[in-house]
Order: C-alpha cells, then sequence, then structure tokens
C-alpha cells in the first residue's frame, strides 16, 4: 500500500512514523516534488495495509520497503523517515545499499534497550476512542491534530484509530530488547539526523548516529523548540535543513 505524491526524477521514499500513515507526509511531499518523485509507503499494520498478528520485525518492514523501491524502479531512492521510519530508512541503507542514495532519520535512536511500552499505555487508554468527529480528533491532538486526523477512520460509533493498539505495542516491544547500531555502521551513504530539542529518544544517540553512519557523510542537526513530529512542529527549519541536504546529495 504506498500514495504516488508526484514529481519526476530521483526517487524519493518517505516513511511514517508508529501509527502513522503515508498520507500524513501530504505537507512534506508538496515541496519534496521539486526533488524527484515521491512515494509513500504505508508500513504493514498501518494506514490501509490491512496485515494483523505481524510479523514485525525491523527486517520484515524493510524488505517491504526494498519491495516497493525494486517494484516501482526507484532505487536508488532518497530515503526520508520520522521515528520508526528513520529506523526503517537507516536499516534498508543497510541491508540493500544499492537501493539507498541518502537517507533522512528524523527523532529515532539506535539503542532503546531497557525501555518498555507499558510507559505509553497509561497515555493511550486515556483517549476518548471512538472520537464523535474529526473536530474533536484536532481538538484533542492539538498541535498535531491534522497530522492524527489522517491516522483514523470512521466507523458507525465514530473514528476509531486505523493501526491496532496490541500490534502497535508489539512492533515498539522490539525496540526495547534489541540495539541497531551495526546497522548504523553499515550504511556508507550520507545520512542527516534531526533531533528535536524536546526529543524523548536517549541523549546523544542521534549525534553519535550521524557521526557513525555514511563513513563521515553523516550530517546532524538539533531543531530548536520541536518536539518529535519535527516537520510539523518547526516546518520552516525541516524543510531547510532537508532541502539543503538534497541539494548536496542529489547535486543541485
Amino acid at each position: 500500500m504506498y500514495v504516488e505524491f508526484g514529481g519526476s526524477g530521483p526517487g524519493i521514499l518517505l516513511l511514517h512514523g508508529l501509527m502513522g500513515r503515508a498520507s500524513t507526509w501530504w505537507p512534506v511531499a508538496g515541496w519534496l516534488r521539486e526533488y524527484g518523485r515521491v512515494v509513500g509507503l504505508d508500513a504493514r499494520g498501518h494506514g490501509l495495509d490491512p496485515r494483523r498478528g505481524g510479523p514485525w520485525r525491523t527486517e520484515d518492514f524493510v524488505a517491504d520497503a526494498a519491495a516497493l523501491l525494486r517494484e516501482l524502479d526507484l532505487g536508488p531512492a532518497v530515503v526520508v523517515g520520522h521515528s520508526m521510519g528513520g529506523l526503517h530508512a537507516w536499516e534498508l541503507a543497510a541491508a540493500h545499499p544499492g537501493l539507498v542514495r541518502a537517507v533522512v532519520v528524523e527523532d529515532f535512536a539506535p539503542d532503546q534497550r531497557g525501555r518498555t511500552v507499558e510507559d505509553w499505555r497509561g497515555w493511550f487508554d486515556s483517549w476518548p476512542v471512538p472520537f464523535p468527529s474529526l473536530a474533536h480528533v484536532r481538538e484533542f491532538f492539538e498541535p498535531l491534530g491534522d497530522y492524527f486526523v489522517e491516522c483514523v477512520r470512521e466507523r458507525a460509533d465514530g473514528y476509531h484509530l486505523l493501526a491496532h493498539m496490541d500490534d502497535l505495542y508489539e512492533i515498539a516491544a522490539e525496540w526495547g530488547g534489541r540495539d541497531y547500531w551495526a546497522g548504523v555502521d553499515r550504511v556508507r551513504c550520507p545520512l542527516l539526523a534531526i533531533e528535536p530539542e524536546h526529543s524523548a529518544m536517549p541523549a546523544g544517540q542521534l549525534v553519535e548516529l550521524a557521526a557513525r553512519a555514511g563513513g563521515g557523510l553523516g550530517r546532524h542537526l538539533v531543531v530548536a523548540g520541536a518536539g518529535h513530529v519535527v516537520h510539523r512542529d518547526a516546518p520552516d527549519t525541516y524543510r531547510g535543513a532537508v532541502e539543503a541536504f538534497l541539494s548536496e546529495v542529489l547535486g543541485r
């Protein structure tokens, strides 16, 4: 399941975060079209992808992205990932170097061992699901209301998340039990790591990610005032950083 955002030229693949879907990238895809053909993938268990119950290994998500790049003949592509999508982006570059030209990682750390999804359950359980209207979704999730509107579907009793919480907990549980530095060290293409000032990721890992990936071709940026969804919280800063990176990578 993927979304064609338009554009022509080099492939640009967008990978969303946990609970998201490809269409949440719409504001970014609008200006990315100036740089190539932009496609967004609905990760397994998300968006319009019908799979339930896994398997949910990082390697499975990476294989899906690689298959799409081959199917659409998009490689070598610039792969842009937010959160979970950032993990999948650099692991894709590590496992399939011929398919990836460059990587943008937005707020995901390679080593979160010891963290547990149980810390999130209270917040998720507090959500008033089903939401009676899209206006309520926007209001409840402000300032990210427009983002979450993309992630719900109407049923007879109101609006529910497209993804299933049990699946999301299982996906995220893997991150607390393993680290991904080995994949980072295998990345040989340019990588841009974007870190929000108010990140919940372990301190220092995003800058180390940029230092270790890409054989010295990594870049790191901290975005003042931003939270986890940097491309929504600080869209102008995010765009400036990514466009500068793309101009360098694509020779523009």
